[in-house]
């Protein structure tokens, strides 16, 4: 009972080990990527985007919106993998299979797509302040807003316009990119893990930590390769929101597609397949050690 009560802990404390990391080596890609999908026609490419905002905001631009990024991290990955865990109690379950059975590949991304609901709850506040302050630099160029917001003047903003309700400008989106995303992502990922054990003569858990974090890096590429026309809607969305009223999901992507064409919906994507592969695969290395740590703990 004792050790059941620590498992939580144990998978919290992982997640805010792996959520630093990811940020701290992912957040300036994760800036380009926003930017590229938010104003697509102000840069030639991912290059391009990356040099100007180095020239005209140093690396601290680089790294805006890092604190609710790494809010977002950390509150996504808890809720992902602590709802996971029950949500394949809840396939064996609808599958009436008995409680420990070992659920299928196919069956565990099922998992990951349910869990997907609840972490979408937890990230969209904070992914919201997140993409505001990466793209101000643009809006304040443009002249969509006035110069001088900081972290805390977006959140005050959104209070006063909207209401706590407001920072949720975006859910639909979310959890449209979040659902078919995460069964991808698990999917992927058992997949690949199987793949790798079938090759080498073992079980899943014993195919060494590389093959490990390749697997992690895999699913993380197939999430994004699927929902990224979806994140860059949502990304509209979040940040064209602060300068006033925003359409919703299907006209902000129907207008995307009118107005820019569909390849409009995939700028930004190289930063986001350097930055997922390093970082889904220290995610996965961090959860699996972990999970390995819990049951050896509690089989002793």
């Amino acid at each position: 009972v004792v050790m059941s009560k620590l498992i939580p802990c144990y998978l919290q404390r992982a997640s805010h080990f792996c959520g630093t990391a990811c940020v701290l080596s992912g957040q300036p890609f994760d800036t380009v990527k926003v930017k590229m999908q938010t104003f697509p026609s102000m840069y030639r490419g991912f290059i391009h985007c990356f040099i100007s905002t180095f020239k005209q905001v140093g690396l601290g631009g680089l790294y805006k919106g890092a604190t609710p990024a790494l809010l977002a991290n950390i509150s996504e990955n808890a809720v992902l993998f602590l709802s996971y865990g029950l949500c394949q109690d809840a396939v064996r379950l609808l599958l009436r299979m008995d409680k420990g059975a070992e659920l299928s590949d196919v069956q565990k991304a099922s998992a990951g797509s349910l869990a997907s609901i609840f972490s979408s709850m937890a990230i969209c506040p904070t992914e919201l302040v997140k993409c505001r302050l990466q793209a101000m630099h643009e809006m304040e160029e443009t002249g969509k807003i006035a110069k001088g917001h900081t972290v805390w003047s977006v959140v005050k903003t959104v209070l006063r316009t909207n209401g706590p309700l407001g920072f949720y400008q975006g859910l639909t989106s979310t959890i449209v990119r979040e659902i078919p995303g995460y069964f991808c992502f698990f999917g992927a990922y058992e997949v690949c893990r199987t793949t790798f054990a079938h090759h080498m003569g073992t079980d899943k858990d014993s195919i060494g930590i590389l093959p490990l974090m390749f697997s992690g890096g895999f699913g993380g590429a197939c999430l994004w390769l699927v929902v990224y026309p979806i994140d860059c809607v949502k990304s509209r969305i979040q940040v064209y929101s602060l300068g006033g009223r925003q359409e919703g999901f299907m006209k902000t992507f129907t207008g995307i597609i009118r107005t820019e064409g569909f390849t409009a919906l995939y700028s930004g994507l190289t930063p986001t397949m350097i930055r997922t592969f390093p970082a889904n695969g220290a995610l996965f290395l961090a959860y699996e050690f972990s999970r390995k740590f819990m049951m050896d703990t509690v089989g002793a």
